[in-house]
């Protein structure tokens, strides 16, 4: 198993080039497409809002506007997939429904890779990382400095399912590194879980791993998670997403919040 199609969704502004560079790096990593995904401003989404008498002097001059910033964004996506020197790359544009298309082209990708900001609810992408993490359940790699394949990964594990999906999509990342760390606190989970068991499963599929038992309550997992990857010096770090119900996780933080809202390494995360 490998990953065969990394995506990349891109609002066709200057901020896209840092995080194309990394989806690069990630694609290069499995000699993978590299899907560029322009995905503009859908006009659809605004046609609730625009009430009776739409097509009037401001609505149509608003529709206009949107029409000619999804064609530069077009333009400015094509231009810097072309200056990414990347043989493997496409650029794809997106029309309305625009969100449907989203959808489909991340169902048919292995990876979706966002920057720090759209994971931290910055920036036009924000609510597309929302979407493609929860609501289409889909792996993403939130790209940071850093960001290698065949580094060392730090894998967090307390055995529940959304640490499991995380682990097993990632496979094909775990079995291209250089040093694998399994991490978790089994004195302070409700869960009954041993470290040892991950590593024994991932032998199996040709991964060599280390344990690194961390010690605290479950609390503060974030804190203990971040200071193990410090530790090891991890490039990426292995986790589940949203464990709790996403609408309390998003407004009373929890382990996924705090990780995203961190300055640690790169997070390939999966719900």
């Amino acid at each position: 198993m490998s990953w065969a199609r990394i995506m990349a969704p891109l609002a066709g502004a200057p901020t896209d080039r840092g995080l194309l560079e990394a989806a690069r790096v990630l694609a290069e990593g499995f000699d993978a497409e590299l899907a560029c995904v322009h995905a503009p401003a859908d006009m659809a989404d605004l046609m609730p809002w625009m009430g009776e008498g739409f097509m009037g002097g401001v609505q149509v001059t608003a529709l206009e506007s949107l029409k000619e910033a999804a064609v530069e964004g077009h333009r400015a996506v094509d231009r810097l997939v072309a200056e990414l020197g990347y043989a493997r790359s496409r650029a794809i544009s997106l029309d309305s429904p625009v969100w449907a298309g989203l959808a489909m082209e991340g169902r048919l990708s292995d990876v979706i890779v966002f920057d720090s900001a759209a994971a931290r609810g910055k920036g036009p992408l924000a609510e597309s990382f929302q979407q493609m993490i929860a609501d289409e359940q889909r792996p993403v790699m939130v790209a940071r400095p850093g960001l290698k394949v065949g580094g060392t990964v730090l894998v967090a594990w307390d055995g529940g399912k959304e640490a499991s999906r995380a682990m097993r999509t990632a496979l094909p990342l775990l079995q291209k590194a250089a040093m694998v760390v399994v991490a978790g606190a089994p004195g302070a989970s409700s869960r009954n879980f041993a470290l040892e068991r991950l590593v024994e499963f991932l032998a199996a599929r040709g991964v060599t791993a280390t344990t690194k038992v961390l010690d605290g309550t479950g609390n503060d997992a974030a804190t203990l998670l971040l200071g193990a990857a410090r530790e090891v010096g991890a490039d990426v770090m292995v986790a589940g997403a949203f464990g709790h119900p996403r609408l309390q996780e998003f407004i009373f933080g929890g382990t996924t919040r705090s990780l995203l809202n961190s300055d640690g390494p790169s997070l390939f995360l999966s719900h």
